[in-house]
């Protein structure tokens, strides 16, 4: 039996993520329970058959199996899990043989299973299927060969969800329900070309987005979209879905061909109609350019990647009269990400007032997510520096609060917070530095 992190690491490397049945019995069922008899119900990444198999629940005891052998067929790549899927069917009053004959093993990324180009009902898809982005796989060293998913007419997706995706739509299924991540909704040059190809065949009659954690071993954050395939291209998708986090809210997102479809498109909007193009912002003040720069003027900066004793480390250095000048003139640092409180929002700060530090220093590989200082160009006096902060953060917050965040990228699930987590990307918050005129 394999360790804990020895199970979560053959888990990441396989993008699996089990569906508990309580996700289909709260929202898929209530959505299909009115077509049971009307169509093939499939799962071709099935793990345990939880998105498939509860339908039986539906069905009256006597008339399960014959139920199951004309309407049920569940594939998984993993031995095991058909197995269990099998137990799962058996528990379900259908005798083992028939269970054996319609659960069964095949790699569905790399072939379609020909048995379902020849059932009398259409077919219905419902599934989760494995999510492992491209850059990921190219590092693995468990099971490299899955990077071959990623060529032929499959070259330029992102994710193997994705791929799952053109599969079905390579295949004319006219009717899906996925479990994915909300990237697919939501991203930007991750999703982009599946939204492009898949969105001129399909409509979004539906969604349910969670910013919550419902898998185990992810904190991926995912929807249930509900897919219908259409014959005619449109310029704009229009559906209602439900937001779930600590609270449930409905929202009506309206999806652009001219925006490849991608829901939180008012902030590129906004930032495209307003740039002003006035100001170069960089970000990072490593410790290369330090070294660079020694001299007899003395600073205390802050070490963003050293944090003890629940605050971040400070180190005096001695510097010349140039770097002094120009960190004198950036005293502001970018918060990229939400601290979970209501006074810390993501957006730019007072490095003094927050810190009690000249500046924030990075040595080696920079990261995102830590304190980050800004530097801007023309240099801009005190006065300007404040409107800027000032005008930078009113800003964020008003389409925040206009888009509900969703331009941002969810960061960590905070069940107990008022809002949820988000990061504000770096390229974002430059887009939206460059509308404000100091």
């Amino acid at each position: 039996m394999l360790s804990g992190s020895a199970e979560r690491k053959r888990i990441r490397s396989l993008g699996e993520h089990l569906t508990p049945s309580s996700v289909f019995t709260e929202f898929i069922m209530p959505k299909i329970e009115g077509r049971i008899y009307e169509y093939i119900w499939i799962d071709l990444f099935s793990g345990e058959g939880n998105l498939i198999l509860p339908i039986l629940e539906r069905i009256p005891v006597a008339e399960r199996a014959e139920f199951f052998s004309r309407h049920i067929y569940l594939f998984d790549i993993q031995e095991k899990m058909v197995k269990k899927s099998i137990e799962n069917a058996i528990s379900y009053g259908i005798p083992e043989k028939l269970a054996e004959s319609n659960i069964l093993a095949k790699d569905t990324l790399d072939e379609f299973p020909d048995i379902l180009r020849r059932t009398a009902n259409p077919v219905f898809h419902i599934t989760n299927p494995p999510y492992l982005y491209i850059g990921y796989i190219a590092k693995q060293k468990e099971r490299p060969g899955n990077i071959r998913y990623f060529t032929g007419e499959n070259k330029g997706l992102q994710d193997l969800y994705q791929i799952a995706l053109m599969n079905d739509l390579r295949n004319s299924i006219s009717q899906m329900i996925y479990i994915i991540p909300s990237n697919f909704i939501f991203g930007h040059s991750v999703s982009n070309q599946i939204r492009r190809n898949l969105l001129s065949s399909y409509n979004i009659k539906d969604a349910i987005i969670f910013e919550k954690r419902i898998f185990e071993n992810t904190g991926t954050n995912v929807a249930i979209c509900f897919f219908e395939k259409t014959n005619l291209e449109s310029d704009t998708i229009k559906f209602t879905a439900l937001k779930i986090n600590a609270s449930i809210r409905k929202r009506i997102y309206t999806l652009k061909k001219d925006s490849d479809y991608r829901a939180g498109s008012y902030f590129d909007e906004y930032v495209q109609k307003k740039r002003k193009n006035l100001l170069n912002v960089n970000y990072y003040l490593k410790k290369e350019e330090i070294d660079r720069n020694t001299g007899w003027i003395a600073v205390t900066l802050l070490n963003s990647k050293e944090y003890k004793g629940g605050k971040y480390t400070k180190r005096k250095f001695f510097i010349n009269e140039n770097l002094y000048s120009k960190i004198r003139s950036n005293p502001v640092f970018l918060r990229s990400v939400d601290t979970g409180s209501e006074n810390g929002k993501a957006g730019l700060y007072s490095i003094k007032e927050v810190y009690d530090a000249d500046g924030v220093y990075v040595e080696g590989n920079t990261y995102r997510t830590n304190p980050i200082q800004v530097f801007i160009e023309p240099r801009l006096s005190e006065k300007q520096m404040n409107f800027v902060i000032g005008n930078f953060n009113k800003t964020l917050n008003r389409l925040r609060e206009k888009t509900d965040s969703e331009f941002m990228t969810t960061y960590k699930y905070t069940n107990n917070s008022r809002y949820t987590r988000k990061y504000l990307g770096l390229n974002q918050a430059r887009a939206l530095l460059e509308t404000i005129v100091p």
